[in-house]
């Protein structure tokens, strides 16, 4: 009866956990670590955007990373003054590092000087990338 108990304990525990991380992914939030942090367009490997940049950090095998290529790509094309760059994290270890990614897709919207003022972890959804696109500008 104890392993019966124990089953079901690690059972509920691991769907709490696991309905909780689906809630969280995607989400666009601010970081308190990502206060002051700047990049560059020579640290970017292209040009910032005049309102705003989408920098998506993605790897070569990641599913959910080519949905928010396409997410992001929608995004730029509609809003005015909207970059997107996309970077490859496995060729990028340093800044990958630097900014504190831990998982891809990453994805985070600099103002017109490029700070960083929002971070999206996994996919996240075209109105929430929009409506953080209208708080950084």
């Amino acid at each position: 009866m104890t392993g019966l108990s124990v089953c079901v304990a690690v059972l509920a525990a691991a769907s709490a956990y696991g309905v909780l991380n689906k809630r969280r992914s995607g989400r666009v939030r601010v970081r308190g670590r990502d206060d002051g942090k700047r990049l560059g367009a020579d640290r970017l490997g292209g040009e910032l955007g005049e309102r705003a940049t989408l920098v998506q950090f993605s790897s070569a095998f990641c599913a959910p990373c080519r949905a928010t290529r396409r997410v992001l790509g929608e995004v730029a094309g509609v809003v005015p003054g909207v970059t997107h760059i996309e970077i490859d994290a496995e060729a990028h270890l340093d800044l990958v590092r630097e900014l504190d990614i831990l998982k891809t897709p990453t994805v985070l919207v600099l103002d017109a000087d490029g700070h960083i003022v929002r971070r999206a972890t996994g996919q996240p959804r075209k109105a929430d990338v929009l409506a953080a696109l209208g708080e950084a500008v």
